[in-house]
């Protein structure tokens, strides 16, 4: 009979930590879609994921900022997602994977004073880094971010044009009242995609994938400039779109960013 009991208390147990996880994803999914409040509409976040397909611990990561951009109703973040290529050598090549990225990781590193690189991480502005799969860290990270920007009495601006025309994206950005050491860094962004992987350490799963980074420009910055963007063959305009964000090159801080109106 006190066996009987013993196994009614464990089973009692794991039901209300069920149920408490349950509800706390719950309470975590609503702080997801309520991040942005009206009077912080001012204020924006640059969320970099740097990620793999050959990492087993980066589907979550991919998954969180998946249903954060779902909930992204004021349009103020701005989620890229890097793929890193120090995982292709696992057996699978990541196919979204640049070496620019994991450089871009590393410089990170060496301006946040990391000892190393890993996935899934993510960088908030360019100031603040976290675990990737860490949803209360993201969302404290992302509501920081938001609240400072938005207070932020710097008159700078920073707006961002895309017409196609053909095979090519003609780009115009302008910028204003910006300060020395910053340039501007223009995203070309496929918003959804899935893969199967086929081999690795995710080998037999399908994952998906939102706002994944297939290029990434530097420029100078100008008062006014633009340029031109070869696109690639599995390009469409509902799909993808541009982010541009000024970035600071000694600390890494990002200032400003914008998102690209779609013109044909």
């Amino acid at each position: 009979m006190a066996q009987f009991k013993g196994i009614l208390i464990t089973i009692g147990l794991a039901l209300i930590f069920t149920v408490g996880v349950a509800f706390q994803s719950f309470k975590n999914e609503m702080t997801i879609k309520e991040i942005q409040k009206k009077s912080d509409t001012a204020g924006f976040a640059v969320i970099e994921l740097f990620t793999s397909e050959g990492c087993s611990s980066c589907p979550p990561a991919d998954e969180l900022i998946e249903r954060l951009q779902a909930g992204n109703q004021n349009n103020q973040l701005y989620i890229l997602a890097l793929h890193v290529d120090y995982w292709d050598h696992q057996g699978w090549r990541d196919p979204f994977s640049q070496p620019e990225f994991t450089w871009r990781q590393k410089e990170y590193a060496d301006k946040l004073k990391l000892k190393l690189i890993y996935t899934p991480q993510i960088v908030v502005n360019g100031n603040r880094e976290l675990v990737g799969s860490e949803q209360g860290e993201l969302l404290s990270a992302v509501s920081s971010a938001i609240k400072t920007t938005a207070n932020d009495p710097s008159p700078a601006i920073l707006e961002l044009k895309a017409t196609l025309e053909g095979k090519n994206l003609n780009v115009d950005y302008a910028v204003a009242g910006l300060e020395k050491d910053q340039e501007i860094l223009i995203a070309l962004v496929q918003k959804h995609a899935k893969s199967a992987v086929k081999a690795g350490e995710n080998s037999g799963r399908t994952l998906s994938h939102v706002q994944i980074v297939r290029e990434l420009y530097h420029r100078e910055l100008k008062d006014k400039n633009n340029m031109k963007i070869v696109v690639p063959q599995d390009f469409n305009i509902k799909n993808w779109e541009l982010v541009a964000f000024v970035q600071n090159k000694t600390n890494g801080q990002i200032s400003k960013a914008a998102r690209a109106i779609f013109g044909s």
